[in-house]
């Protein structure tokens, strides 16, 4: 009883494991890396964009007018939101102001146009912080039922090789199934760790978004009340938003 007991465990479950049972482990394996992966990934993102946005905030704020902000962000290319947002709106503001409403997408007045313009570049940002989290979601939401269908999986094969056998003992019954209910464990170690980078993800984006919210009307004041922009940003510098 001790030798059978010894023997059942991970190792013997991946010996006697049919395909079926490899292919939810591999399909698991996969969904751990990419979670992973994800969180690391979006996690140094957080860090990096944060530590860029304090620095351009600071500069932004303590920056004389305009025209010196304007200097800036056409000298170093924008690499986060804010700088993003700032780069975009101060475009609109001298486009507007030297071309007019040329066309259908430039029609009304300036406040109009700019107000377009950084909604624009905020949902282009939203869409570029949210990147990755529907996979995240759905390895978080997913990978308990992925390994609870494993364990049914296993008990059930457990279950009838017991039965062709004729042995029912419970030393017999609780070694097999048992290692069934690794697959459930393992469903579990996959998702808490996404469902936990999600969330703190999704707050993170959250708290971002806010702060580029209000920068945003902070900046359209600065753009609509008269200020003078003589830096050397022109329209033909920017890559075109994508239309949301």
């Amino acid at each position: 009883m001790t030798d059978a007991t010894s023997s059942m465990g991970f190792a013997h479950f991946l010996t006697h494991a049919d395909g079926v049972a490899k292919f939810i482990l591999i399909t698991m394996l996969i969904a751990s890396i990419a979670s992973w992966y994800l969180i690391l990934t979006k996690a140094v993102g957080i860090r990096i964009m944060r530590r860029r946005s304090m620095k351009f905030l600071d500069f932004f704020w303590n920056a004389p007018s305009l025209d010196e902000v304007a200097q800036h962000v056409e000298a170093n290319h924008p690499r986060e939101p804010f700088a993003h947002l700032a780069y975009h709106g101060l475009v609109a503001s001298r486009h507007h102001a030297r071309h007019g409403a040329n066309k259908l997408d430039e029609a009304g007045s300036v406040p109009d146009f700019i107000t377009r313009i950084l909604k624009r570049t905020i949902d282009e940002d939203t869409a570029k912080m949210e990147s990755g989290l529907t996979i995240l979601a759905s390895i978080g939401a997913t990978a308990p039922f992925v390994g609870l269908l494993g364990t049914v999986w296993g008990i059930y094969h457990a279950l009838v090789a017991i039965g062709m056998s004729g042995a029912g003992t419970l030393d017999k019954v609780a070694g097999p199934v048992g290692e069934a209910l690794i697959m459930t464990a393992i469903g579990l170690a996959v998702a808490i760790p996404a469902v936990l980078g999600y969330n703190f993800i999704v707050r993170a984006n959250r708290l971002t978004l806010s702060r580029l919210d209000s920068f945003a009307h902070d900046l359209f004041t600065f753009l609509t009340t008269g200020a003078k922009i003589d830096g050397q940003i022109t329209a033909a510098n920017v890559a075109p938003l994508k239309r949301a």
